[in-house]
């Protein structure tokens, strides 16, 4: 019996000791596989970590250049010698490789995520990685997939976007009926009915106040959000190689400085290198040519220039405090000289393959004291085939009707007979129809507008809030010198709120300045398809993680 005891008892030993050297060895390798899933994240987001700050910086073209770089690109020593007893490689046999595949480019799609109801191009980028640490006599092996999304949105995505704090306020009932974001903090702070029909997004928060350097008091409106309102939403960025600061970002409508290479990330985003006209006036001359990327040529004669370029005019800016010089483009005058089979337009239309859609105007002038330069559009109803975006570092005037060629839907958000236009400068003002220079030194009184719309996104700049005295807020975000009291403004487009403006500095204020409108408008829903959005269009970067998985050895997809 004692013999059979102690065997039985020698048996349960054995047992009991097998059974706990293989839970040894199952934790052991189960702690093992949780380190070596942990190094081949960290050597995923090693790769994703350094394209999304090309991403970010430089755009997709950027990505895609350093796709062979990515490729090498493992966790080592010298980013900490806890890697030296790590071995990596891109699941298909290649030691000291990361496996990066560029996937498929999406159409024109409505987005998901933090921005979901927007409409833009993703591409996707799987990068996996196969980790092993060295000294593991269990030869442990963990996968790891990371898909990443690059997305592109179309700037004039938005009803209002501001790359840094916006302010959104009214003293009239308003009603916002497409996306707003802020980069920053966004201030809502109605005096009346402010009612937001899409989506609201802030990087910061989303406050009902008004901003703490605005000392006008509490609002006294009400805000109605038909979507609720999203804070600490990721960064909508600009490519342009910098950190993404209101005073950087305005490089995009600037002339570079000498030797600037026109390829480098700001050199791609710069108005003046895309346009395929450049209009610079140096003084009484004008010179127009095609843009950078369309070889500088051909030149422009000037008995062709003066057909849809003058500078005689000038006009009092009552916000300003000064004359205006500007120089005038005929948008009429345009048409018919750019639609013409002049020898020196066929050949542009020749070069671009395409109409001419786009200008870009470079003041050089030396100006007296007291004087200000700026661009006006004149007589634009009718845009060229294609539509028209105009840029410059100056500020710019809208006179009268619009890109709306069809009268009956002037006043409206009719906007089926518009083409694709955009305006961007240091600062906008719409002057309306019944304007005239030699009555902008008058009263307000006898300033009086009339009916006016205007369809175009705009991008431009602002004064922002300083201590006691208000920005005007998006709702005085286009410019104005009349008395509207009697008159509506109807604006079908995207509100694009990107730097201080430069140039036209002084404070917002009504004194003697404007009375505002009835405002009647409206985001410009011909944005939403890839076509219909303005030449030149720029695009905000974002970057979102679109799947995580752990895959067994040698895997390059998720099952």
């Amino acid at each position: 019996m004692t013999m059979i005891m102690t065997a039985v008892a020698l048996i349960l030993l054995a047992g009991i000791l097998s059974w706990s050297s293989g839970n040894a060895r199952l934790s052991a390798r189960s702690n093992a596989y949780t380190r070596a899933l942990a190094a081949a994240e960290a050597a995923t987001e090693k790769v994703n970590s350094r394209m999304s700050s090309d991403y970010l910086n430089g755009g997709e073209v950027q990505v895609v250049a350093n796709l062979s770089s990515y490729r090498t690109m493992v966790p080592t020593g010298s980013d900490s010698s806890y890697w030296t007893n790590w071995q990596f490689s891109d699941a298909q046999g290649n030691i000291g490789s990361t496996y990066v595949q560029q996937g498929s480019v999406s159409n024109f799609s409505v987005l998901t995520g933090a921005y979901a109801g927007l409409t833009g191009f993703a591409s996707t980028y799987t990068v996996v990685s196969d980790a092993q640490e060295t000294n593991d006599i269990q030869n442990v092996v963990a996968g790891v997939l990371e898909a990443i999304q690059l997305t592109r949105i179309p700037i004039f995505q938005f009803a209002m976007y501001s790359s840094g704090e916006m302010e959104v306020s009214c003293g009239k009932p308003f009603t916002v009926n497409g996306p707003v974001h802020s980069n920053g903090q966004l201030y809502v702070e109605p005096d009346n009915a402010l009612t937001f029909l899409s989506a609201v997004t802030a990087v910061g928060q989303v406050l009902f106040q008004r901003d703490p350097l605005d000392t006008r008091g509490a609002p006294g409106g009400t805000v109605t959000y038909h979507v609720p309102p999203r804070s600490g939403q990721p960064a909508l960025t600009l490519p342009i190689g910098t950190t993404n600061t209101p005073q950087a970002v305005r490089e995009i409508i600037e002339p570079p400085p000498p030797l600037e290479d026109p390829t480098s990330p700001i050199g791609r985003e710069r108005y003046i290198n895309q346009c395929d006209l450049i209009v610079r006036v140096v003084n009484t001359n004008i010179f127009v040519y095609g843009g950078y990327f369309n070889f500088w040529a051909p030149n422009v004669p000037s008995n062709q220039v003066t057909l849809f370029i003058s500078t005689n005019a000038s006009f009092t800016d009552a916000r300003e405090h000064m004359t205006i010089r500007p120089i005038d483009i005929n948008v009429a005058a345009f048409v018919a000289w750019c639609t013409s089979t002049n020898s020196t337009n066929v050949n542009l239309r020749s070069i671009l393959g395409r109409d001419i859609d786009s200008i870009y105007v470079w003041d050089q002038r030396t100006l007296p004291a007291g004087s200000l330069g700026a661009v006006r559009m004149v007589n634009g109803a009718q845009l060229p085939p294609l539509g028209l975006t105009v840029a410059t570092g100056q500020p710019m005037y809208v006179l009268g009707n619009y890109n709306q060629p069809v009268t009956t839907n002037l006043g409206t958000a009719n906007v089926s007979t518009t083409l694709p236009a955009s305006l961007c400068a240091d600062a906008i003002t719409f002057l309306s129809t019944a304007w005239t220079d030699g009555n902008s030194t008058s009263a307000l009184t006898s300033r009086l507008a009339a009916a006016t719309t205007v369809n175009a996104a705009i991008l431009a700049g602002e004064m922002d809030t300083t201590a006691g005295q208000y920005s005007g807020g998006m709702e005085n975000f286009p410019r104005f010198l009349e008395s509207w009291s009697s008159a509506t403004n109807t604006y079908n487009g995207s509100m694009v709120k990107m730097f201080p403006s430069l140039y036209a500095t002084n404070v917002w204020g009504q004194t003697n300045v404007y009375n505002p409108p009835y405002r009647n408008w409206t985001y410009d829903t011909n944005f939403n398809i890839p076509t219909s959005l303005p030449p030149l269009t720029p695009s905000l970067q974002v970057v979102s993680r679109s799947q995580w998985a752990a895959l067994a050895p040698n895997q390059t997809s998720a099952p």
